[in-house]
């Protein structure tokens, strides 16, 4: 991985109890569980008549891209136009950029990028998107496809539904651009705990993306592409009817805040949590209190502590210690310097993007390290 340390861990591959020697903190993934996680969303997607297109702003790995892929998903969602230059360094050729693109410098590498891959849609919400997307179009001499972004509800992208979507998705067509359709994102729903709450609200949401639909189809725009939904909703997007294909993210991973969501009769999510941060007591002075290597700089911390998985008693809980180090309250239990214990992540995108390699393992057994190739790239 360009720009990438060399990973202290590599001599670890293939090593009798290779986990348990890596240094860290070290995001570890669990590879039996990921797979299932990748199977159970693509299965799940064929059953209900929806397409999958992962979000790469979860994972930001081409290795990992290349696997949905390869399971069936139709190509990868980004977050920003960095992550698709990264992934399409890879050899990814399918990608939507799900974040409208404002920045004149920007048109120019927008335009770079459609000439070399062989599918790159983005997204709209205002003119000045598209006259730097018709321009981009004309720098790469191909032709550009364009979706309009349509806020449902979250107010942090998208033009109103209704009349000015259409009237955007009209400039756009009259643009030289190919429209191709629309992108709704329920972001405010996706944690609602409750899933009858959840889905009412969804399916109130995407109502508002399905009547505009209708509206520009019945103006003579056709609309072969609806994207969006994610993990928190997947099992309730197909029944709006509304979407071709799904952009959930999180499900390879899971997190704290995913784990709290409860599916139809308060059943658990069926996702495995598959990433986790592996850390080490490097402290034990004060009774009933240990000090490990990963601090505020090991996790994404605006959803609270970790979860404490493995290695740890009973009822310890974590708690940040400061920017290097953490902590566990261990009650009156004690536990030895140099004991291993793994974190679930708070938030599980802002945690991967905190690390350049995916230490993947099988038991106590480091198989595989995966480089995070889009790490970092916020622009």
């Amino acid at each position: 991985m360009p720009g990438a340390p060399p990973n202290p861990n590599s001599a670890l591959i293939g090593k009798p109890q290779g986990r348990l020697a890596i240094a860290t903190p070290a995001l570890v993934l669990d590879h039996a569980a990921f797979e299932r996680n990748v199977s159970a969303m693509q299965e799940h997607c064929k059953r209900v008549g929806l397409k999958l297109r992962p979000h790469a702003k979860t994972h930001k790995s081409v290795t990992i891209a290349k696997r949905q892929l390869a399971a069936g998903a139709i190509g990868q969602c980004v977050a920003k136009l960095g992550e698709a230059e990264a992934l399409a360094d890879g050899g990814i050729d399918s990608l939507l950029i799900t974040s409208p693109i404002v920045a004149p410098q920007a048109f120019a590498r927008v335009g770079a990028l459609n000439a070399r891959i062989g599918d790159l849609m983005v997204v709209a919400d205002s003119d000045v998107c598209v006259e730097g997307y018709a321009r981009a179009a004309r720098d790469s001499k191909r032709p550009l496809k364009v979706l309009v972004d349509i806020d449902v509800g979250l107010h942090r992208t998208g033009i109103a539904p209704g009349e000015p979507a259409l009237r955007l998705a009209e400039r756009i067509k009259g643009s030289g651009l190919t429209f191709m359709g629309l992108q709704g994102y329920a972001g405010q729903l996706q944690h609602i705990p409750s899933f009858e709450e959840r889905k009412a609200k969804s399916l109130e949401a995407l109502k508002l993306l399905g009547d505009t639909r209708d509206l520009l189809v019945k103006s003579g725009l056709a609309c072969p592409i609806v994207s969006g939904g994610g993990t928190g909703t997947y099992n309730i997007d197909a029944d709006a009817r509304v979407f071709t294909e799904l952009q959930a993210g999180s499900y390879i991973f899971m997190d704290k805040q995913y784990n709290e969501v409860t599916i139809a009769n308060g059943a658990p999510m069926p996702f495995e949590t598959s990433l986790f941060v592996q850390t080490t007591v490097i402290s034990a002075n004060t009774a009933g209190l240990v000090t490990t290597d990963a601090g505020l700089k090991a996790f994404a911390t605006e959803a609270g502590a970790p979860l404490i998985q493995a290695g740890a008693p009973e009822g310890a809980s974590y708690f940040f210690f400061g920017d290097e180090q953490g902590g566990i309250f261990t009650g009156d239990k004690k536990m030895q310097l140099g004991s291993i214990v793994s974190c679930s992540a708070p938030h599980c995108d802002p945690t991967v993007n905190l690390y350049d390699f995916y230490h993947v393992v099988e038991g106590d057994a480091l198989i595989d390290i995966w480089p995070i190739e889009a790490r970092g790239r916020s622009a």
